[in-house]
């Protein structure tokens, strides 16, 4: 006997990682040709239960055993992160009490790849009665849990990655993107919104990104300010004390102009000691480039590369002045 192999077990087959991964890969491939194809309709139905559901304020119910359980975990976040409530419901937990989260108007979708699993079978009857559609990601749509769905999705592949061809490997990368493939296709039909991802990512470098510029910018007391007619020593002093290299010039609220330490800089090297003699109207930068508190950090950050400088005046739709925002604001900020 091959000393690789344990009795009763199939031929462990030698694979390199790279074979490995171009197994899964092919997996992937298979699935998205049945996409293109005989599985295009079916999944245009699960879109509009999940949908219809939505409308009606249902949720989405995932569950799976085992890995396909992890799975079915990641497949619910992905929902709920791009606008599609979702909730992991454990198979085993269900029918010691958990069913009690199901509610009328959800739609269920329970991943297992025989299609047999006894945890998920055992929740077919009161899934029935409660009339909640399903949704099934199967490797057998002639299973059990296939033929009893609302929709079957075919999730089969050819073989599993792991030698043994046994441990959920290739099935569970195709359930991932099948999952992956439905929450986006739904957020599509849903017009989901780069603002409304904001609303719901809001820690860490992607919630930054996708912050309103009201959350990230220096207001009332913190704004640099002064009046046209300010002496430049006065207007040296507040942008000193402010600390944002520049300063409004505002008069009743209205923006009229800036000064940036830039525009100090030069006004000194063209004109001496007489600079000091100037007041704010007549050294200012008039008409400079402002944003609205509404709109995202992503696009502040965006205007400040373009056009060179480091700071943004915030106004409303009358111009009157709600805030400066500072490159600094922005670190951490990546555009795509």
């Amino acid at each position: 006997m091959n000393p690789k192999q344990d009795a009763g077990c199939p031929d462990q087959q030698e694979l390199s990682p790279a074979s490995l991964v171009r197994t899964e890969a092919a997996a992937l491939h298979a699935l998205a040709d049945r996409l293109d194809g005989p599985m295009a309709a079916p999944f245009h139905r699960a879109v509009d239960l999940i949908l219809n559901c939505g409308s009606c304020n249902g949720r989405v119910i995932v569950t799976g055993m085992g890995k396909s359980g992890i799975i079915a975990q990641k497949i619910a976040a992905t929902l709920s992160s791009t606008g599609s409530p979702a909730l992991f419901l454990h198979p085993a937990e269900a029918v010691h009490g958990d069913l009690g989260v199901l509610m009328p108007g959800d739609v269920v979708i329970a991943l297992s790849a025989s299609g047999e699993t006894e945890e998920i079978l055992r929740l077919l009857a009161t899934l029935k009665r409660k009339g909640d559609a399903l949704i099934s990601f199967c490797c057998n749509l002639q299973s059990t849990l296939a033929t009893a769905s609302d929709v079957a999705l075919d999730c089969g592949v050819e073989r599993e990655a792991c030698g043994l061809n046994l441990a959920p490997t290739a099935s569970t990368t195709a359930m991932l993107a099948l999952g992956d493939a439905l929450a986006v296709a739904v957020s599509l039909r849903k017009g989901f919104k780069a603002e409304d991802f904001a609303e719901l990512h809001p820690g860490g470098k992607l919630g930054k990104r996708l912050a309103r510029v009201a959350d990230l910018m220096h207001a009332g007391d913190d704004i640099p300010t002064v009046s046209p007619s300010t002496p430049m020593t006065d207007v040296i002093y507040e942008m000193s004390s402010k600390k944002l290299g520049m300063t409004t010039v505002q008069e009743n609220g209205r923006l009229l102009g800036v000064i940036s330490d830039g525009d100090l800089r030069r006004l000194l090297e063209h004109e001496g000691g007489a600079a000091l003699t100037k007041s704010a109207g007549e050294a200012m930068h008039p008409a400079p480039r402002t944003i609205a508190s509404s709109e995202l950090a992503a696009r502040a950050l965006a205007l400040l590369e373009e056009r060179k400088i480091t700071s943004l005046v915030v106004v409303d739709s009358a111009g009157k002045v709600e805030g400066v925002l500072h490159l600094h604001d922005l670190w951490g900020i990546e555009l795509i």
